[in-house]
């Protein structure tokens, strides 16, 4: 089950946000995914600063929105939060068509996308870092993830296209299943 998504982020995310939707010239919207998408839609409680996103439309608008809201920029120093374009990411081939708006109608420009949880788990995959296994464990409760679904989104969707030791992946998931999900295997 998805949450519904709030139509107001939580401070300080939502002065932020206005503030960068005050600034856009035209339409931008972002395909976003991690720490920032677990917590707004997904109900993790650990605080994050970034807002990560691997796709921006217009695509020119990258760094324009780089220059407003990433890294270094002022407004970053004034919210101490930032956009961060993340450049490699594994995700199912087939991500786009299971976004979910966040804040829909909140702002005039910015459009904010959330990776459906299943494939926000499969991003963590290759990295496999202790706080991705936290959110996959997290996920795999809240949402709740249904491991067959996980299983099979992997077998079609990301494995012929990620990169790296398929096999190291493959144990990866099956660790992950057998681990938050051990009364249904």
């Amino acid at each position: 089950m998805l949450f519904a998504t709030s139509p107001e982020p939580r401070s300080p995310w939502r002065e932020f946000l206005s503030e960068v939707d005050r600034r856009l010239p035209g339409p931008v919207e972002l395909h976003c995914l991690g720490g920032f998408v677990a917590a707004m839609l997904y109900r993790l409680d650990r605080p994050t600063v970034d807002l990560d996103y691997i796709e921006i439309v217009p695509r020119d608008a990258l760094q324009l929105l780089e220059d407003m809201a990433g890294r270094e920029s002022q407004l970053a120093k004034k919210y101490r939060l930032y956009f961060q374009h993340v450049v490699v990411a594994s995700l199912p081939e087939s991500y786009d068509e299971r976004l979910t708006e966040l804040f829909p109608g909140r702002f005039r420009n910015l459009r904010l996308f959330a990776l459906d949880p299943h494939d926000l788990a499969l991003s963590k995959l290759t990295r496999n870092s202790p706080v991705d296994r936290e959110d996959v464990a997290h996920l795999a409760k809240t949402v709740p993830l249904d491991p067959v679904l996980l299983r099979t989104r992997y077998q079609q969707e990301l494995r012929p296209i990620v990169t790296g030791e398929s096999e190291k992946h493959d144990r990866t998931l099956e660790m992950w299943i057998a681990s938050y999900f051990p009364s249904r295997t």
